[in-house]
């Protein structure tokens, strides 16, 4: 393991993402957090609310951290979400949710009000068929129009949250620009990640959705154009994304991906933050050159 007390340490990482929500009413193909090994570890594939809590206070109490990211799977699935934003902002994090935006609605958001800092809408593209091959659709159901899009953002700005976009580009929607629908919705930031594969998450139909580094770029280029209006871009290389985040999984576990694989540690409500931390690999200065550290 690297020594984390050379240069950018460890303690520069100080966001931590919380997957605390296995199951999720999507089925997008490319999904680097599919947590199927969890199982039979996880039958429910989350854990209850009062360790769920726990597992927060826990990353606050640490000091390690300042910003904390709930996603999934799907975390507005979770009835208890509220609460634990709640829990971490009572312990001086900068909040935030990552959403497929299907079940926001204006009393969840109002219900997280006070305790919100950012809400991420996940979104790839605003074409039904694009949608449609990636997966990013409730099951039985269309995928998500522009407009249910637009609106879900104008939900968010009317109650003081920022608003930030995240953009897995794939093969499906690599030629695509969303440059008007962007400067439509006004998001402060948008972050453009390229689909990642991980051994035994989405290894098995990967193929389909991969794109070059070339082709990443290009598309970077030809969307970079909405920072004329204030709107941060932010590219998220495969290189940039692997190993640069502190991640927790459904089971309260820290993991990391520098392998191409998922790595758990000890569950943290077992052995304390410190000590299950110490078992993952980050690279700060990788968190740090992705544009990790920001308001």
């Amino acid at each position: 393991m690297p020594d984390r007390q050379e240069g950018i340490g460890l303690y520069d990482v100080q966001s931590v993402n919380y997957h605390l929500w296995k199951p999720c009413n999507m089925e997008c193909g490319f999904c680097f957090a599919r947590f199927e090994e969890l199982q039979s570890l996880l039958p429910k594939g989350h854990l209850p609310k009062d360790d769920a809590i726990a597992v927060v206070r826990a990353l606050g109490d640490s000091g390690r951290f300042r910003k904390i990211n709930f996603a999934g799977g799907e975390p507005m699935l979770c009835p208890w979400l509220p609460d634990l934003v709640q829990t971490a902002k009572e312990h001086g994090f900068t909040t935030g949710v990552v959403t497929n935006g299907s079940r926001l609605t204006p009393q969840l958001l109002d219900d997280m009000a006070d305790s919100l800092d950012w809400l991420t809408l996940s979104i790839d593209s605003v074409h039904s068929e694009i949608l449609q091959k990636i997966g990013r659709r409730e099951r039985g159901k269309p995928p998500m129009s522009e407009e249910q899009y637009a609106a879900l953002g104008v939900l968010v700005r009317e109650r003081n949250i920022r608003l930030k976009v995240n953009t897995v580009v794939n093969r499906y929607n690599v030629h695509e620009c969303l440059v008007p629908f962007i400067l439509n919705i006004k998001p402060e930031r948008w972050k453009l990640l390229q689909a990642l594969p991980v051994t035994r998450q989405n290894d098995g139909d990967f193929g389909q959705y991969a794109i070059t580094d070339a082709e990443f770029s290009a598309y970077v280029e030809r969307n970079q154009a909405v920072e004329a209006s204030g709107i941060k871009v932010v590219p998220e290389s495969n290189e940039l994304m692997t190993g640069s985040y502190v991640m927790v999984d459904p089971a309260g576990r820290f993991f990391d991906n520098m392998s191409g694989s998922h790595t758990y540690s000890t569950p943290i409500l077992e052995v304390g933050t410190e000590t299950a931390l110490a078992q993952v690999r980050v690279d700060a200065e990788r968190f740090e050159r992705r544009g990790g550290r920001y308001e």
